[in-house]
């Protein structure tokens, strides 16, 4: 089985050195250590780790700004850890899409389930994105289908079910999706027009 690839980034070098040890004996890969935000981004645009573990105070960029970076990007999810559990903060990191929040300090069981569920909860959202532009595209598709459909009925006097088929006819005679053919339809009547 693939380790889990990590980034690490907390300003204090000791905290790190805790965490890649902790992380490593429960069996991650600690691929990058940084000690502010920007390089986290950085790092992670560069390594496409599976997940980012940070801190939220920061220098140069706090832990929340780069997370919201990072998952604006799509780059990996991210696990805030912090000494700070104040409501604005959890709040800010709610809204950044952070993934994950664990109060330092932490003991070394609680940072497992942590990662997973931030793992799946990012698979979630990744697979939900794709269902919804999987479903704009159909209903794109199912646009143009008509529209083109209309022009048919329109211009040749067909019934619905008929132009239907006459797309559904081109589409497989020319081997391409319904979706191009109703645009070549539609291209051909604005040209006409």
């Amino acid at each position: 089985m693939e380790r889990t690839r990590v980034i690490i980034a907390d300003d204090e070098s000791v905290i790190r050195a805790d965490l890649r040890e902790m992380l490593s004996s429960l069996g991650y890969l600690v691929i990058g250590e940084v000690g502010d935000g920007q390089s986290a981004v950085n790092l992670a645009r560069e390594l496409k780790p599976d997940i980012v573990i940070m801190d939220i105070k920061m220098p140069n960029m706090d832990g929340i700004e780069a997370a919201q970076l990072l998952t604006a990007e799509k780059i990996a999810p991210v696990l805030l850890l912090t000494a700070y559990s104040q409501r604005d903060l959890v709040d800010r990191a709610r809204e950044a899409g952070v993934v994950g929040y664990l109060v330092k300090p932490f003991r070394e069981q609680e940072i497992a389930p942590a990662i997973d569920i931030a793992l799946a909860r990012f698979q979630e959202f990744r697979e939900m994105e794709k269902e919804v532009g999987d479903l704009k595209e159909t209903l794109e598709t199912r646009k143009l289908v008509d529209r083109a459909k209309g022009i048919l009925m329109d211009t040749q006097g067909l019934t619905e079910a008929e132009a239907f088929r006459k797309i559904q006819k081109m589409s497989m005679n020319n081997r391409k999706p319904m979706k191009e053919v109703a645009e070549a339809i539609i291209l051909a009547q604005e040209a006409k027009g």
